[in-house]
């Protein structure tokens, strides 16, 4: 095996399951990736504050703690906040997959799973997250909000607002493209790069949750129906 580079990004595998654990481990760290391990959602989180990860493959069955519980924890938490999630799990019901988007899982894979797709969705998440933290370009001011595209940040009214990395991908992609509309399958190739099984619900919901953090901003995300969203070009008059 060829040795891991120092430099390589880390990944927190977090599942209840030694094979399953080794499994993704194995894969992973072929990849050229970094890996730490845990076996329950406390372990996971206290690993997370202690160092910083670029991504979590997140279970959602664990014991004590459910993978819902740890990833509401992570986006309420400073320290954590911002790390990339990808769920991992066995439970295939939509509504599982809606309320772990709405909480702000990056993607989300059922088991059993083939692990080249999994080293494919890893690499998608980190390289949209790469991707959203070296543009250099100037920000973009629309009305009371600003996206530094250098920096990674989104400000509104002065407010520092917290993004994942697919959300702020997702809010750069519209706001470069503001005034047009934006397709649900466009905005699934350019920001998701068209995962095979993500379906346009997963637009919705991160769209849903991005209005909700950016408070009165939201207001500039109009819903096109039938067909995807459009960022204003200006905030509306009067508003």
């Amino acid at each position: 095996m060829n040795p891991v580079p120092p430099s390589a990004e880390r990944i927190l595998v977090v599942d209840d399951e030694p094979e399953i654990v080794a499994l993704v481990a194995y894969h992973l760290g072929k990849a050229g990736y970094r890996l730490s391990t845990a076996a329950t959602g406390q372990d996971a989180l206290e690993a997370a504050r202690r160092e910083r990860f670029s991504l979590i493959v997140l279970d959602l069955m664990l014991p004590g703690m459910s993978g819902f519980d740890v990833l509401e924890a992570l986006r309420s938490d400073d320290a954590t906040r911002d790390v990339a999630v990808l769920m991992l799990t066995a439970r295939r019901e939509e509504p599982d997959r809606i309320r772990g988007l709405s909480l702000g899982a990056d993607d989300y894979l059922t088991k059993p799973f083939s692990p080249a797709e999994l080293v494919l969705r890893v690499a998608a998440i980190l390289r949209r997250a790469g991707a959203a933290s070296m543009t250099t370009a100037d920000g973009i001011v629309i009305g009371p909000m600003r996206i530094d595209r250098g920096a990674m940040t989104v400000v509104v009214d002065n407010n520092a607002i917290e993004l994942t990395p697919t959300e702020f991908k997702l809010l750069l992609t519209l706001a470069e493209r503001r005034g047009r509309v934006q397709g649900r399958g466009h905005l699934l190739e350019t920001v998701w790069e068209a995962a095979p099984d993500i379906q346009t619900r997963t637009v919705d919901m991160h769209v849903q949750r991005l209005r909700t953090k950016l408070g009165a901003a939201g207001d500039l995300i109009e819903t096109v129906r039938g067909f995807g969203y459009r960022l204003r070009a200006s905030a509306p008059r009067g508003g």
